[in-house]
């Protein structure tokens, strides 16, 4: 794709990272069939290639608007176009340049930024989180009903990421972790209550407090690797997406650039730590038919395809086969408060895909997920790792 960027906006390193990933472009359209957007509304401004012409012209200076804004807004950043362009476009790495181009030229309203502002900050306060899980209980997914275990450590450290809003609405999840790393060896630390990956901030609108976060994890979590951490562990695929994109956020920061490629290297999504280790005393006497949902951060961030879907089967599950596993649930963080239509047309899509074969239980390894489709149905929607513990 040729580019007419401003001289202005070329000389900084986000407008020759910007003209890079437009220039890789060849406008083949192949995104267009694997983007969950277009494939709803049939709109070529809300597919990827769109949204890339969209922000090629803002970037060259052209007016942009509201609508504009709106066309960007509506993408779930589910990175499957990521995942089907022959070319490699870094298509979420221009999206979140587009985005703070245009959010400067078109601000949002006075309500909108109060709004996204009260949002960050309630979800991640755990505090405050808390209170309301304790005044509205019915918004809990579930209740800690998995006790905790104490064996002796024999293998190493592990830090887990326990998330922000994941203590509170669904804690056997960490809990269920927390057990299957101790007993295959592994002594467990915790991540501080008030330890956000940043993916909050930075999905809206708010790089600032987004790297600030970030920052404040990196210094904490490179003390504990120098005490002695073997690895940092994410049960919830939308942070570890997140962590592994630190070394992007802060390439050019003299300070944190290394030390963000570290954490990075050795931050691993659980199902890859498990898969390191023998759980074979995990292995179910009888064959059971669940339906898994793969996370858009799972197999499109974290480009693990297929493998939650392999520890399974070798534990014994039969999986259901499921319509379009590429395409989003329509989660995608705070994406179902502020696109709630589109979101739930995804959502309704994906049940009935995840249920077209008879299932007593949906897994899945992302608690935005796990959330979003519980909301749906009354199949019972569970972490993937709980199952190791029934």
């Amino acid at each position: 794709m040729q580019t007419q960027l401003s001289k202005k906006f070329l000389s900084s390193q986000q407008g020759k990272m910007a003209d890079s990933i437009l220039r890789s472009c060849v406008h083949c359209g192949f995104c267009l069939a694997t983007c969950p957007t277009y494939q709803l509304l049939g709109n070529e401004l809300d597919s990827p290639r769109g949204r890339i012409y969209l922000i090629k012209q803002v970037l060259e200076g052209e007016a942009t608007s509201q609508e504009s804004r709106l066309h960007l807004d509506r993408c779930l950043t589910c990175r499957s176009c990521e995942s089907t362009c022959p070319s490699g476009v870094k298509y979420a790495q221009l999206l979140d340049i587009g985005r703070e181009v245009i959010e400067q030229q078109v601000p949002r309203s006075f309500f909108e930024r109060s709004f996204r502002y009260g949002l960050r900050y309630f979800l991640t306060s755990p505090t405050l989180f808390n209170s309301l899980v304790k005044i509205m209980p019915f918004v809990r997914h579930s209740k800690a009903s998995i006790p905790l275990i104490n064996k002796k450590a024999s293998k190493g450290r592990v830090l887990l990421l326990t998330g922000c809003v994941q203590p509170a609405l669904a804690p056997n999840i960490n809990r269920a972790s927390i057990n299957i790393c101790r007993d295959l060896g592994f002594e467990v630390l915790e991540t501080a209550q008030k330890s956000c990956c940043g993916a909050i901030d930075h999905h809206l609108s708010a790089p600032k407090s987004a790297l600030k976060q970030i920052k404040k994890n990196i210094d904490d979590w490179s003390h504990l690797i120098e005490q002695g951490i073997d690895a940092i562990i994410s049960n919830a695929s939308g942070c570890g997406v997140m962590i592994q994109d630190y070394p992007h956020l802060l390439k050019d920061d003299p300070v944190y650039a290394k030390k963000a490629l570290k954490i990075a290297q050795i931050t691993q999504d659980i199902g890859d730590f498990l898969s390191q280790q023998d759980l074979s005393a995990y292995k179910i006497k009888e064959t059971k038919n669940i339906s898994f949902q793969a996370p858009c951060t799972l197999q499109h961030g974290l480009k693990k395809y297929g493998m939650i879907e392999k520890i399974l089967t070798n534990l014994g599950y039969q999986l259901n086969p499921i319509k379009d596993p590429h395409l989003c649930c329509g989660s995608a963080g705070t994406y179902s408060i502020f696109q709630p239509k589109i979101s739930n047309q995804l959502r309704t899509r994906k049940l009935s895909n995840l249920e077209q074969v008879d299932t007593d239980l949906i897994v899945s390894a992302n608690i935005g997920c796990i959330i979003h489709l519980q909301k749906g149905t009354k199949t019972p929607v569970k972490h993937w790792v709980e199952l190791l513990l029934n």
